[in-house]
């Protein structure tokens, strides 16, 4: 049986990594499409248990959250009754993100609803050893969320913006300006001061330009939500464990504590 060599398998996972789709690696490494979807089944199980079994105990003191946008097999408005309503259609990938360290302790990938938010923050809330300062945009279903997992343990603030009427013609796919901006405390005694949603906003950019499913209007996205987990599970074993961030020099695995060294993809792929 023919076994994929080592080097092989890195230089798929690193051009995956970097935006590539599966196809365009096919392309470039002669590697199967098949054969390199396998192979990050295999290792994206491997990221999560990673991240699952290091991101505990953690002291963040200031996290951010914010859900990013796909979809799997077809658009919501193309599902039919015979499709599971779960599997496929909109899918949120929600996203917590400590803005000192700029680690990703958690994330959750379902629908934009009650069950996934909360389902997410127990996940987070266990993650955690200390009192931690929430921020989230407007979301409701946050509220009861954040009050099912961390009770009165937190303080906790949204911050509501208004935007202004989206463009129907050209530009209609730009994002749409923010006119305004409210910081709210929902619980506890957050420092409105240090509410706000701004690097978690600018990791969904990265999670667009380095995960080619996720990005707009192509036929790129994920046809199975089990690749989408693989996927989204390397993109963030990577992004805080092998990449070094721009303006901490380190990982933020590194900056964190969770890790004294710096990862490579032959570390992810073992």
């Amino acid at each position: 049986m023919n076994v994929l060599n080592e080097e092989k398998q890195v230089l798929a996972l690193s051009a995956l990594v970097e935006g590539s789709s599966i196809r365009s690696v096919e392309r470039m490494t002669g590697i199967h499409r098949d054969t390199i979807m396998r192979l990050m089944l295999r290792v994206g199980e491997n990221c999560e248990n990673l991240m699952d079994s290091s991101m505990k105990n953690l002291s963040c003191k200031k996290l951010q959250m914010d859900e990013i946008w796909c979809f799997v097999g077809k658009k919501q408005r193309h599902i039919r009754e015979t499709d599971n309503p779960l599997e496929v259609g909109d899918q949120w990938v929600f996203v917590a993100l400590d803005a000192d360290s700029k680690l990703i302790p958690s994330y959750k990938i379902g629908k934009r609803d009650l069950f996934t938010a909360k389902s997410f923050l127990n996940d987070l809330s266990g993650r955690l050893d200390n009192k931690v300062q929430l921020s989230s945009d407007s979301l409701k279903a946050y509220i009861e969320a954040v009050e099912d997992s961390f009770g009165s343990n937190v303080d906790y603030a949204q911050v509501v913006k208004t935007y202004e009427a989206e463009p129907v013609g050209a530009g209609r796919y730009s994002p749409p300006h923010v006119i305004s901006a409210a910081r709210i405390v929902i619980s506890g005694m957050p420092n409105l001061a240090d509410a706000s949603t701004s690097y978690v906003e600018r990791q969904n950019l990265t999670i667009r330009m380095q995960m080619r499913r996720f990005t707009r209007l192509t036929n790129a996205f994920s046809k199975k939500l089990e690749n989408l987990k693989a996927a989204v599970a390397l993109h963030f074993a990577h992004y805080n464990f092998v990449r070094i961030h721009g303006s901490l020099r380190v990982t933020p695995a590194m900056a964190a504590g969770v890790t004294g060294r710096l990862w490579s993809i032959r570390d992810l792929l073992n």
